[in-house]
């Protein structure tokens, strides 16, 4: 069974820097351990991806708040997620928007030829880890796509919970909830 575990925009910006919140610090430790689980070659990660003129975009106009700037120290991933992802040698993927770009050869060329199970984790819950969960259901339309709810968060609690009900009515297992 080909099983991938796909974490989300775990960076210093999401957790204690331009748009960090309580809690999302809590996540680096199982995180860290659930990339550990899954090994090498079973783990890919995605970096959200702005650059100086991220206010003139159109993302830029509707949240003023500049942050994942490439190469910045906000735009790398936290803590010991990090070092996790280092070890098992886990898969970049840069994004510039929500969602990943399946049909960018760049992005394509990274991910596994087939999968019956992807697991997600990381941030935010309502924003990328949607996005990309509905992504990676249109890119594998036959495998398991689970989303491990006590490894995923928002700075909106009540966003976060709808969205796991979405998610749900989407066809996607939430686990840990």
């Amino acid at each position: 069974m080909e099983r991938y575990l796909f974490v989300i925009d775990y960076q210093k910006d999401f957790v204690d820097g331009a748009l960090g919140f309580p809690g999302a610090e809590k996540l680096d430790t199982g995180i860290a351990r659930k990339v550990r689980q899954y090994g090498k070659g079973h783990v890919f990660y995605t970096r959200d991806t702005h650059f100086e003129n991220y206010l003139s975009t159109r993302e830029g106009r509707n949240l003023p708040v500049p942050h994942c700037i490439r190469g910045s120290d906000g735009w790398q991933v936290y803590g010991e997620t990090a070092r996790a992802l280092a070890e098992v040698e886990a898969k970049a993927i840069d994004k510039l928007s929500f969602g990943m770009d399946v049909a960018d050869p760049a992005v394509a060329g990274v991910l596994p030829e087939r999968a019956d199970e992807i697991e997600l984790v990381g941030l935010v819950s309502n924003i990328c880890v949607v996005s990309n969960a509905v992504v990676l259901q249109s890119r594998y339309p036959e495998a398991s796509i689970v989303v491990d709810a006590a490894l995923t968060d928002s700075f909106d609690k009540p966003l976060h919970e709808k969205v796991l009900d979405v998610l749900g009515g989407l066809q996607v297992t939430v686990r840990s909830r």
